[in-house]
């Protein structure tokens, strides 16, 4: 088969797309052929190394769908012909964590992908738990670029933040996915969305997701104009994914007894804290990563009947995977990449 991987750490053009070992399909796996593999920013810091695959050659993605072609023995849930989207979450199922519900809490969690050999490959054995159906009718080449943002978003916002109806959120880098996600599952709640982004084209597609308000934040300070917006008062909830750049911003724009929800640092992961804002604020700073089997289950649930609609920006073939990198890597457009198998690719249907 062919895959995308990467020998070594460095710049995107490490990344090959080549012969690659077909996977050995053991007996609790199914062998997915993959139609379909969404990027993200994860994939991008994997690719440099932080942090580093348990093994290199290293192949990438955790977001893949495609049809099953094999299953294991021992396998009870699927058949050849299945169509499927890949739920990249890996947790050992025992801790005490895992017993409580808590999976992405596991002390041995691992991302398909990450750490473990990932989707972007013509081929995919994957365990028959990381698996879900996809219906017929809806595009495999959309529904790969939806769980890993999706999920991050709905846990965020659902789990984490315990968003309500009427409660008003500020959402970072509305334009990326996890951004473009979290402007979605708050705008459906009934809350009140401001976005962030860095074009009139970014934030008018932030508008079509559901945003109530748009602050383009290289030419305004977001953080006072949240504040303006909203009579000195500030927002219930703020989206964190940036890091450095907006971290104090954030903690700012954020209403009294507000919540800051952060799932990553794209921006830097050291920022200074401005600690008499958390405290005489009374705010909350809630860590949140991944999602456990269930908030993955409700929010593919609503991606598959179209309540949430993953927005690709580009389809590039799998030989293209360096460029789909640069496009994330500079912020470039809005929503997510998808890369296709070579052979699969029809330049024509994704113009």
């Amino acid at each position: 088969m062919k895959a995308v991987f990467f020998e070594e750490h460095g710049s995107a053009d490490v990344l090959q797309y080549d012969e690659f070992p077909d996977p050995e399909v053991g007996p609790e796996e199914v062998l997915v052929e993959v139609k379909a593999g969404g990027l993200n920013h994860l994939d991008v810091w994997t690719r440099k190394g932080m942090p580093s695959p348990e093994e290199l050659p290293h192949v990438s993605g955790s977001d893949g769908a495609g049809i099953v072609s094999e299953v294991g023995d021992r396998v009870t849930r699927w058949e050849e012909g299945d169509r499927v989207v890949v739920d990249p979450n890996l947790y050992c199922g025992h801790c005490e964590f895992c017993r409580k519900g808590e999976e992405s809490m596991c002390v041995d969690y691992k991302m398909i992908g990450e750490h473990v050999r990932g989707v972007h490959s013509e081929l995919a054995a994957v365990h028959e738990d990381n698996l879900l159906e996809v219906p017929e009718g809806v595009d495999l080449v959309t529904v790969a670029a939806a769980p890993l943002v999706f999920m991050t978003a709905w846990r965020m916002l659902i789990t984490r933040a315990e968003i309500q109806q009427d409660d008003s959120v500020l959402v970072h880098g509305a334009s990326g996915g996890v951004g473009h996600a979290a402007v979605q599952i708050a705008a459906n709640e009934g809350c009140e969305v401001w976005a962030t982004a860095s074009s009139d084209e970014k934030l008018e597609h932030a508008r079509d997701c559901g945003a109530d308000h748009l602050i383009d934040y290289e030419e305004e300070d977001f953080a006072k104009a949240v504040k303006s917006d909203t009579d000195g008062r500030g927002v219930d909830v703020v989206v964190e994914h940036v890091g450095e750049a907006t971290w104090d911003g954030s903690l700012s724009a954020a209403a009294r007894g507000g919540r800051i929800v952060t799932c990553g640092a794209t921006s830097g992961i050291s920022p200074e804290t401005n600690i008499p804002k958390v405290f005489w604020k009374q705010l909350d700073i809630l860590g949140s990563t991944m999602a456990t089997p269930g908030e993955v289950d409700a929010v593919m649930a609503k991606v598959f009947d179209g309540t949430f609609e993953p927005y690709v920006r580009a389809v590039l073939p799998m030989s293209e995977t360096p460029r789909a990198h640069e496009m994330l890597e500079s912020r470039e457009g809005f929503g997510s990449v998808v890369v296709v198998p070579d052979d699969d690719y029809d330049p024509d249907a994704y113009a």
